[in-house]
């Protein structure tokens, strides 16, 4: 089984976090979004990964390229980088990794995570893994056949089509039928917005009959910008720390006068001085928090917190922010509020 992984682009809307590190690789209780995606979907799919093949811009740079290795190595895959060059839509990504689409797979975008207990009907020709939400005009839907076939995809339906909304990830039982007709899509010259959609290859196939069944997932979480993201993390916190499947708070933590309230997720040599921490806060490696109170925040790596009352806060790496500031040096993109 391959899971096939675009994820070009650095994120606009999750600016500055962005600029330094592709929205992907941002920390969710402690992991970067894409390592908790594909363990996600290695635990749904419940067999071995032969390969992860990764679709990104050549400008990540060599030590990303690295992390995305040892993610890959991680679950004891083959991990393949694809370089999608210019940014063309969904269709035109995944056929930068034409050579790894062959056999079963799985194709999932990389600003979602998701919790779904379902057994994947491996005898369909493909999957779509969808969520019922509240509102769909909001969404891509599926509509659904008396035998749970889907008939129809739907994006952003103006009247009520369906309730299940797509939410970017799909299993293939051959993704090379998807890869023949994403070329007759790119050959055809079939473009929304100046995108090649994977929907169009996805209505090709199943013009040609092919059979798309649902997978329905228990939650979905998004990652597209600050306020969401953030909520992603506390949703994510609180589902390990009821599973007790992961250690979240490291034995290397210096605590001097602090108060830690569950679930958080603090990380190797933080040192807390004077401070209470949660609920619902990642604090990454290295991070100094003093006489500070912070709650339903994602911290990254290297910072200084001091003299801050936080609450629904995004910090990046290496930042230093004093709550009794007088003094301010900020980037672009940057926000307080």
């Amino acid at each position: 089984m391959k899971i096939i992984v675009p994820m070009a682009g650095r994120g606009s809307r999750l600016r500055p976090h962005t600029l330094t590190i592709p929205k992907p690789l941002i920390p969710i209780a402690g992991k970067p979004i894409v390592q908790r995606l594909v363990e996600g979907i290695a635990d749904v799919l419940e067999e071995e990964i032969d390969e992860i093949a990764f679709i990104i811009s050549e400008d990540f740079g060599a030590e990303i390229e690295e992390k995305l290795k040892e993610i890959a190595k991680g679950l004891k895959a083959k991990s393949t980088i694809y370089y999608q060059d210019k940014p063309l839509g969904t269709g035109h990504a995944i056929m930068c990794a034409k050579e790894s689409l062959q056999g079963p797979a799985v194709i999932a975008y990389a600003d979602t995570l998701f919790k779904a207990d379902f057994k994947l009907d491996k005898e369909a020709d493909a999957v779509m893994w969808v969520k019922q939400v509240d509102n769909p005009e909001a969404f891509g839907v599926v509509n659904l056949n008396g035998d749970g076939h889907i008939t129809e995809l739907v994006e952003k339906p103006e009247d009520f089509v369906s309730d299940l909304a797509v939410i970017g990830i799909y299993y293939f039982k051959d993704v090379a039928q998807l890869k023949t007709q994403l070329e007759k899509v790119i050959e055809e010259n079939i473009m929304h917005g100046g995108e090649y959609q994977i929907n169009d290859g996805i209505k090709k196939m199943r013009e040609q009959g092919a059979v798309f069944k649902p997978g329905q997932v228990d939650e979905w979480m998004d990652c597209g910008n600050k306020h969401v993201t953030v909520e992603t993390n506390s949703r994510m916190l609180k589902f390990i720390h009821e599973e007790e499947k992961e250690q979240l708070i490291s034995s290397s933590v210096n605590i001097e006068d602090s108060e830690i309230i569950e679930p958080c997720f603090i990380g190797e040599h933080v040192f807390l001085k004077n401070a209470k921490i949660g609920p619902n806060v990642s604090i990454g490696n290295g991070t100094i928090v003093d006489n500070s109170t912070i709650k339903n925040s994602l911290i990254q790596e290297h910072s200084e917190i001091t003299n801050a009352k936080l609450d629904k806060a995004m910090i990046g790496n290496f930042a230093k922010f004093n709550g009794e500031f007088t003094s301010v040096s900020l980037g672009d993109y940057s926000t307080l509020e």
